[in-house]
């Protein structure tokens, strides 16, 4: 527990202990320097809110982002140059983590409050200044404000919730690796995000520094990968991995394609939705060695498609990443056809394929995110035959106990009529497909 420097008195809630920024020659894998010290954050002054747009279009033509971040900056932080705000490591260093930072910037609902006050949620608070910026002030239900800032219904635990739902610590061979399909692994290296949703399915472990990205228990892992030839697949994740400066991602990938069985590394990161100023040239450099190399992007809103996403997913795509956004369904966020429809044709537009859909894992404290999988059925019946099956994600739901993926679709099939199969189609019309039984 750390104390939260509020400005009437002290709160308490849990956060993270951030690695230092140790030089090479040590074991530890530095991820991000430490968080400057909260008095030195510059004051945020009030204000009448700025105006928030419910849609933000993607344009790389927008040289300094899109229009709300720059209020944002404007009013909470107009002493920072631009050099500063898009230096994604004093993005990190300065993230909105206290009840004081949050409470200058943000009209806290009492759920909201106490959340903050009563610090009983598994997960860390941590969003960075450009995250925040597209936040809105006074609106507690706005879909990006439930996903980052939490409430008490986290304290709510349901029936069938649990903090490790997908049974990844039973599949664990050695810390920090997961190995539930026959040919693939999980590489967890380490457990820091710059930003925490809220529905995190790993928030039993993540942003409480039990994952440390230390070169010993990398090493571990990666002796058990090299142990294990059926092993020819490895998803790096965490934590971001993207948190890692450029040196050791370069570390760990190069010891990962180092192995003959080895053929395919993906990396898992939400960085060009929460902190787009970390997709570098630099990074880009690093990654494009390590060819074929694919990337599962975290998008979960239209609101998320900035100029800045756009940029980010641009230099990734121009390194020759394959991109794919995994998108998580959430209650009061993207459960509806619209909404979704309007993410996955942006995501096309920023060059990244929507892959799956996500139900939402029924960690602890998250019947709130959850809706009905009637709802994804119903949204992907929605999308199909509606628009390009390019934006067509996979509806999937993550089985209870490391049973894997499972995919849900609707049922297109109406039955049999001799030997002929009756299907629907995407306007409810019914055809006859010649298909005699044996």
């Amino acid at each position: 527990m750390s104390n939260f420097d509020g400005d009437a008195a002290s709160f308490t809630a849990t956060v993270e202990e951030e690695p230092p920024d140790v030089p090479l020659s040590t074991n530890l894998l530095p991820i991000l320097s430490a968080p400057g010290d909260p008095e030195a954050t510059p004051a945020l002054p009030l204000g009448p809110a700025p105006h928030r747009s419910s849609h933000l279009i993607a344009s790389p033509r927008t040289p300094r982002g899109n229009p709300l971040t720059r209020a944002f900056r404007r009013r909470f932080f107009p002493e920072v140059t631009d050099q500063e705000w898009n230096d994604w490591r004093w993005q990190a260093r300065n993230r909105i983590r206290t009840l004081g930072q949050i409470e200058r910037i943000l009209e806290l609902s009492d759920v909201e409050r106490a959340a903050m006050v009563e610090g009983g949620s598994m997960l860390p608070v941590g969003v960075t200044p450009y995250y925040m910026s597209l936040v809105s002030r006074t609106d507690p239900n706005q879909p990006l404000r439930r996903t980052v800032i939490p409430t008490t219904h986290e304290f709510t635990r349901k029936r069938g919730e649990a903090d490790d739902p997908l049974g990844e610590d039973g599949h664990s061979p050695v810390p920090g690796l997961v190995h539930r399909y026959p040919d693939r692994v999980l590489l967890l290296v380490h457990d820091f995000c710059s930003t925490y949703c809220r529905y995190c399915t790993r928030s039993r472990v993540v942003g409480h520094g039990d994952i440390a990205p230390s070169e010993a228990r990398l090493e571990k892992a990666l002796d058990y990968i090299r142990r294990t030839p059926t092993i020819r697949d490895v998803l790096l994740s965490g934590g971001d991995p993207l948190a890692l400066s450029e040196e050791r991602l370069d570390w760990v990938l190069g010891r990962l394609r180092a192995i003959p069985h080895v053929e395919f590394v993906r990396l898992g990161t939400k960085m060009p939705a929460v902190l787009p100023q970390r997709i570098t040239p630099q990074l880009c450099r690093v990654l494009r060695k390590y060819h074929p190399l694919w990337m599962s992007l975290h998008f979960i809103h239209p609101d998320e498609c900035t100029p800045e996403a756009y940029r980010a997913c641009s230099r990734l795509a121009d390194a020759g990443i394959p991109l794919g956004s995994q998108t998580v369904l959430l209650a009061g966020v993207n459960d509806d056809v619209a909404t979704m429809k309007e993410l996955v044709h942006r995501l096309l537009m920023m060059r990244v394929r929507p892959y799956y859909l996500y139900q939402c894992d029924p960690i602890s404290g998250s019947s709130h995110f959850r809706t009905p999988v009637e709802k994804g059925l119903e949204i992907i019946e929605g999308l199909r035959g509606h628009t390009t099956g390019y934006a067509v994600p996979t509806f999937v739901i993550d089985a209870p106990g490391g049973g894997g993926k499972i995919p849900l679709q609707p049922n297109y099939v109406v039955g049999r009529d001799g030997d002929f199969l009756v299907l629907r189609n995407y306007e409810h019309r019914e055809f006859r497909y010649p298909d005699p039984l044996p």
